[in-house]
């Protein structure tokens, strides 16, 4: 009970200091949304984009799940909550970039690596995670001899290029990155080293960003 009264008393400081009748942000904020991206994150309680990016509200429209996966376009009629707010971010709000956020110690690739949910035909998370399967695959097939922390870094930054790969599989998000009017990113944050890492096509490789 302590943790929850203290997660309102923080919600009080910031309506103190942010949504007051003064605050020049709110008062455009209370007129919609424009935000510039769409990131897509980890789930991991240590991985908050808005704090990671330093971004004021509305900054970000945000999507987090578990592992940062992006599942490539189906029409089928199960839900689709990662779709659809691509759908809304890229054909409704208009954002200009898409960013693909993964970081180091990821649980979810994790869970993909070791196979540890994989068995359980009731495991949402086993389920969910097979969307990195060609991540993982390749993975052991290029790096077979690493140790099992190695294969997961490498995992880790594979799955986020697979996302990419999946995002190009929306026809009217493809269609407005070759227009030119939204750029794709991937980016990787290094728990261990306090660093961001971004993909580099011309290198093939994560390189530093700051």
């Amino acid at each position: 009970m302590k943790d929850v009264k203290e997660f309102v008393a923080g919600f009080q400081r910031f309506q103190s200091g942010a949504v007051g009748p003064d605050t020049e942000l709110f008062d455009e904020l209370k007129q919609g949304q424009t935000p510039r991206a769409l990131l897509i994150g980890c789930s991991d309680s240590r991985v908050d984009p808005a704090i990671l990016t330093d971004c004021a509200p509305g900054d970000l429209f945000v999507v987090r799940n578990v592992a940062n996966l992006v599942p490539p376009c189906q029409t089928d009629a199960s839900y689709h909550g990662v779709s659809a707010a691509l759908e809304y971010a890229v054909c409704h709000l208009m954002v200009g970039h898409i960013i693909v956020l993964g970081h180091s110690q990821c649980g979810g690739i994790n869970a993909l690596m070791s196979g540890t949910c994989s068995n359980d035909e009731h495991s949402f998370i086993g389920r969910w995670v097979k969307i990195g399967e060609r991540a993982k695959q390749k993975v052991l097939q290029g790096l077979p001899e690493k140790s099992p922390e190695m294969q997961q870094r490498a995992c880790e930054q594979a799955s986020i290029l697979l996302s990419l790969d999946n995002l190009m599989t929306f026809p009217w998000l493809r269609q407005r990155v070759e227009e030119g009017s939204l750029a794709l990113h991937g980016w990787y944050f290094d728990l261990q080293a306090g660093s961001l890492l971004g993909y580099c096509p011309d290198s093939g490789s994560f390189d530093p960003l700051v």
